[in-house]
């Protein structure tokens, strides 16, 4: 079966997701609304334009609210391109959609580069990505089990470690 992710406009003139070639698994998401996350951000906004500072963030909202199949969630991932080209990525990536949430779809960008960093009204700032669910059980045991493997308990950065 090939889920169908359900789009909602919140404004008529909100730009629906869509992929730039036919075989992409992410289908672009556009800047609707540009948001101020916290008072101290130095970012400045001005029209339709936001320029975030090295390290400052904001909120975008895509101007749209989604829903997947029952068994999928929709992921909002980085672009590729803002990422390695400007430095700007999704805080939280991979963002999680819930079958069950209605809300505005809204993408937190963050300027990871060492230079200000222009987001524009109508530029594409993500991608979301269908992508299934396993809704696992929890049980809870004193120990758990051997891992069988020299790891065990080593954490990060203890592979390969001699």
């Amino acid at each position: 079966m090939i889920p169908t992710i359900k789009i909602q406009k919140n404004f008529s003139d909100a730009l629906l997701p869509k992929r730039s070639h036919p075989t992409d698994s992410g289908l672009d998401v556009y800047a609707y609304k540009l948001e101020r996350i916290t008072d101290d951000d130095k970012s400045f906004f001005e029209g339709d334009s936001c320029t975030i500072v090295p390290n400052g963030r904001i909120a975008v909202d895509t101007g749209i609210s989604a829903t997947v199949d029952a068994g999928y969630e929709i992921q909002v991932r980085p672009r590729s391109g803002l990422a390695y080209k400007e430095g700007l990525t999704v805080l939280n990536t991979p963002g999680t959609i819930d079958e069950s949430y209605r809300g505005h779809i809204k993408v937190i960008l963050i300027n990871l580069s060492n230079k200000p960093k222009i987001v524009s009204v109508g530029e594409r700032i993500a991608q979301i990505v269908v992508c299934p669910v396993i809704l696992s059980e929890v049980e809870e045991v004193l120990i758990l089990p051997a891992s069988g493997t020299d790891r065990n308990t080593g954490g990060f950065g203890s592979t390969g470690k001699k």
